[in-house]
């Protein structure tokens, strides 16, 4: 075996690593919490999303999103869901989710800038058209009960005794991503939307059936699974 190979191998094995990982390095994190008032108490639900900016040669300046709908229980079989999108006077914006952690903490007289993001702390409620849309499903089983709820009248929906508490977004250290499996290590983005609906791999695009039931139209052509999860 001729091993005056292996050491140029290695270290561009090395590069395209680090490239990798300079590339698809999430730019800062953030745990998105719901808070809800019911008769029995406080029920709350959080996911933590990670913001990856373009540093790549692919998606021409985009910045994405990853991580999944905030499924908050509320005991008695209902639900409220957080999606990953949020509404402006054109329709359902995906965009927005990049930035919520950005604009709450801006809002909040904590200023800073997104390239900065990841050297923060501490929480900001998340207010006004800054709320992602929240949604109920009446049947978990059936997209087709999907039905948008008002922040501001929960009780409307749910009856009385029913709020919204408050939406906050916390800033989480990206920790040692890829190897973020928790603890010392960062912690993940959340995952488990799909597991609480049950007619996510079903034929026809039942995501899209949600967001028609709900009256939930887009501005731009979109993939109707991105409003539940972002790979």
């Amino acid at each position: 075996m001729n091993f005056k190979w292996v050491g140029p191998i290695g270290l561009l094995a090395a590069l395209v690593i680090g490239d990798q990982i300079r590339i698809n390095r999430p730019g800062h994190k953030y745990r998105l919490a719901v808070e809800v008032e019911t008769p029995e108490g406080v029920r709350s639900a959080s996911g933590v999303m990670s913001v990856h900016p373009d540093r790549g040669y692919s998606r021409h300046g985009s910045t994405l999103t990853k991580g999944d709908a905030v499924w908050v229980d509320l005991g008695g079989g209902r639900n409220l869901v957080a999606l990953l999108a949020q509404l402006d006077d054109r329709g359902l914006e995906l965009d927005g989710m990049n930035f919520v952690a950005l604009r709450a903490f801006n809002a909040a007289g904590r200023k800073t800038t997104f390239n900065a993001m990841n050297q923060m702390t501490g929480t900001a409620p998340v207010t006004g058209a800054l709320i992602p849309v929240l949604v109920v499903f009446t049947d978990s089983n059936d997209p087709a009960t999907m039905r948008v709820v008002k922040p501001d009248d929960l009780e409307a929906t749910y009856g009385k005794g029913f709020g919204l508490r408050g939406v906050t977004v916390e800033a989480v250290p990206n920790g040692f991503w890829p190897l973020d499996f928790g603890g010392v290590l960062g912690e993940p983005v959340t995952r488990g939307i799909e597991a609480k609906l049950p007619w996510w791999s079903r034929p026809g695009d039942p995501a899209a059936a949600a967001l028609r039931a709900a009256g939930l139209q887009a501005k731009d052509a979109i993939d109707a699974k991105e409003v539940f999860t972002r790979k």
